[in-house]
């Protein structure tokens, strides 16, 4: 029996990243000798065990045959004389393709070494083809390591469109999409992710309410770079640069996808695509296991997010409106999320990077006077079905207040 620790933890270590997580790749061995050891098996696929100390992973060394469409047409051998090599031949990308022995030497069969040194994201072998999550993967990549200059190899951007083109990326399974979008969101440069899907055709696939935004134009008033799909883009860079909240990253993702419904000869203008945006936001969630956090957030912020551009222009009594309509009283820290989603937003403008986004500021003093106020003593002086109206008319004083003293 022979252990080799494999992928990620290989490749990071050699490019001086920190890592996170060790795998171990088994050879020569049986699931019943690993079992014998103490390991705990927790593979359905195939036999992956955890070390009984160290809770760390070890996969029996495998060699996978394509035999149906999707990410679940393999089979796979797991026998004692599948080699080191035979494994690394059936992973993804070069880069992840490494593994170390017991005693430090790289094997490192298929260039992997020299791909991290030419910052190149390349396909092992055409059998890349064979599972669509790696068009997810090669781009999901491609946005993790772009600060350190990596790119998606021509060849293999190539076979990307061939996939997408003979309808592999077709038998993407919901959980996989969203799985990989979540690790790229909660990653850096999430924006070359939906653009590194965009270039290979995927992204009218996976996510085809975001697609739809490019090329449809706005006002050049207010957005210099004029396409929606571009302004999407800039505003998911802005809201890395903000937050590295999962939620927000994705309410900037999706708050403008209404735009991409509104008719031809209301261009540039787009009235109403707020709440158009809210039914595509549904559909999205319905159809990915898309968290009901990010979702809630996102319909907030596609719904109010002009509001909180116009928060100085907003009447009191629309302030509290908007504070009431997210649950700004009840849900402050959300709030918060909106508020920077909002901005990234007002942010993410061709010259429009660096400008302060005082609205934030100023409706957070808002919830803050209207929050202030007593309910319980406004109750108490009150008949019951008086009694919100009497709160609202005291929130909107306060805020008044407030505004005044600005």
């Amino acid at each position: 029996m022979q252990v080799y620790l494999v992928g990620g933890a290989v490749r990071d270590e050699r490019l001086g990243l920190p890592v996170r997580e060790r795998d171990w790749c088994v050879v020569g061995a049986t699931p019943d000798e690993l079992t014998g050891k103490g390991y705990k098996q927790v593979g359905k696929d195939f036999p992956v065990f955890l070390h009984p100390d160290s809770n760390e992973e070890y996969a029996l060394a495998r060699t996978e045959r394509k035999t149906a469409a999707g990410y679940h047409g393999f089979a796979f051998d797991t026998s004692p004389d599948v080699t080191i090599e035979d494994d690394l031949s059936r992973r993804d990308l070069t880069i992840n393709a490494l593994a170390i022995d017991d005693s430090g030497e790289l094997i490192d069969p298929f260039g992997g070494l020299h791909d991290l040194e030419r910052r190149l994201i390349r396909h092992v072998s055409d059998a890349f083809i064979e599972d669509p999550v790696r068009i997810l993967r090669a781009a999901k990549f491609a946005a993790r390591f772009a600060h350190l200059g990596f790119r998606i190899a021509p060849e293999t951007r190539d076979l990307m469109r061939q996939m997408v083109a003979d309808g592999e990326a077709n038998a993407l399974v919901p959980d996989r999409v969203w799985k990989e979008t979540e690790s790229a969101l909660a990653g850096p440069n999430p924006r070359i992710y939906f653009e590194a899907l965009r270039t290979c055709g995927a992204l009218r696939v996976v996510f085809p309410e975001v697609d739809a935004l490019f090329g449809v134009p706005q006002p050049v008033k207010w957005h210099p770079e004029v396409d929606s799909g571009i302004h999407t883009m800039m505003v998911v860079e802005q809201s890395e640069k903000l937050s590295d909240d999962v939620e927000v990253r994705f309410a900037a993702l999706v708050h403008d996808l209404g735009k991409a419904t509104t008719r031809l000869s209301e261009l540039p203008s787009h009235p109403g695509h707020e709440k158009r945006g809210r039914k595509l936001i549904k559909g999205l969630a319905d159809r990915l296991p898309v968290p009901r956090a990010c979702r809630d957030l996102g319909l907030i912020v596609a719904e109010f997010h002009t509001h909180c551009h116009r928060a100085f222009e907003l009447r009191d009594e629309t302030v509290v409106k908007l504070l009431e309509k997210t649950d700004a009283f009840r849900r402050p820290q959300r709030f918060e999320q909106f508020l920077c989603a909002c901005e990234a937003d007002a942010r993410g403008r061709t010259g429009f990077e660096h400008r302060d986004y005082l609205q934030a500021a100023h409706l957070r003093e808002a919830l803050g006077a209207a929050a202030a106020v007593d309910a319980g003593s406004i109750a108490s002086d009150n008949d019951g079905d008086k009694i919100p109206q009497a709160i609202r008319k005291a929130r909107v004083r306060a805020v008044s207040e407030i505004r005044q003293r600005a």
